[in-house]
């Protein structure tokens, strides 16, 4: 049987025979082209396997936001993972050509108070959101948020019974818009808008 030939040592990710502008070009073209292939956000560490050592990909990765600036595709950063997304005004295009039905589910004021209490203390178990809330948060919520992909279980609290904690995914940061948990809006935000109900406050997600 033919050995299938070694991929990575095949490709050139250097380019160092080409000029500086072409082998950048290259290098933006091949980012690109990974994340349209993609399926789900890509990673850095990905990405930098098609790029030379000395390739700035943060510059690169710029460079490419500003090219797509004003098509229908736009460059997302949810955490350290980058993905391409229609642009959203033109959602409703899309889905109408392919027959796509609207988002139907909806997170009611509590799951959504729910998560963004986990987005700001993750690690947090479910009894501390009690806490935080003031009323029983119940696993079948938890669970409605898992299910969406929202939030995932973390580390095991050293609680008595070591119950999970949880954290929030990168899709939370994609359907929301955050590149990273630094643009979460503060607690004041929160209880302005009255996502957060209940007297204890948000701090120590472990007990």
């Amino acid at each position: 049987m033919a050995r299938r030939p070694n991929q990575e040592l095949d490709f050139d990710r250097e380019l160092s025979d080409l000029p500086p502008e072409l082998r950048w070009r290259e290098w933006k073209a091949r980012v690109e082209a990974v994340l349209f292939a993609a399926a789900k956000p890509v990673t850095r560490d990905v990405l930098a396997r098609v790029v030379g050592r000395g390739c700035a990909l943060d510059l690169l990765l710029d460079d490419l936001r500003e090219d797509l600036r004003g098509r229908p595709i736009e460059l997302v950063r949810a955490g350290e993972s980058y993905t391409l997304h229609t642009r959203p005004a033109l959602g409703q295009a899309v889905r109408v050509a392919f027959d796509i039905p609207a988002d139907a589910k909806q997170l009611s004021k509590l799951e959504a108070g729910v998560l963004m209490a986990i987005a700001m203390a993750q690690p947090i178990t479910r009894g501390a959101l009690t806490e935080t809330f003031g009323k029983e948060i119940s696993r079948d919520l938890i669970a409605a948020l898992r299910e969406e992909g929202l939030i995932a279980a973390g580390p095991r609290s050293p609680k008595l019974g070591a119950p999970y904690a949880y954290v929030t995914t990168e899709k939370f940061l994609l359907e929301f818009g955050f590149e990273s948990l630094r643009d979460l809006p503060d607690l004041e935000a929160l209880n302005d808008a009255g996502l957060l109900s209940g007297s204890a406050p948000i701090s120590d997600g472990g007990e």
